[in-house]
């Protein structure tokens, strides 16, 4: 079964040891994708407020399943990482707008980042 990195040019760099998102190819395709932050393309811009990193978060998320031949409708999963629970009602009205009427499961949890600035982190699932 293949498995295929995707790393778009338009995400910010790769990490060490690390790939944005991991097809696996079989009878059915299944993208994985890394917890995402809100740097920008050149991974040291990041804007400060909770919605602007949300939105280049999911821009960064629709870039990823494009790169797989999917969209938003092929998410069966997603888990955000909140750096405050103060965020969580901003962290829907986000998810509400980018995904409509789409509902793929969902997990939110309130941790520590690895970074101060990073308000929000987000993982997801997509599958074919």
């Amino acid at each position: 079964m293949p498995v295929i990195k995707h790393n778009p040019k338009e995400l910010f760099p790769q990490y060490r040891c690390y790939s944005h998102a991991m097809e696996i190819r079989g009878d059915s395709r299944m993208l994985v994708i890394s917890g995402l932050n809100g740097y920008l393309a050149d991974g040291k811009t990041m804007p400060e407020s909770f919605e602007e990193q949300a939105e280049v978060i999911w821009t960064h998320i629709q870039t990823l399943l494009r790169s797989a031949g999917m969209d938003l409708h092929n998410l069966v999963s997603v888990r955000t990482y909140l750096a405050d629970p103060s965020y969580d009602e901003a962290n829907v009205r986000t998810r509400v707008k980018v995904l409509g009427t789409h509902e793929p499961t969902l997990t939110v949890v309130c941790c520590r980042l690895l970074d101060p600035k990073w308000k929000l982190e987000v993982e997801a699932v997509a599958a074919t």
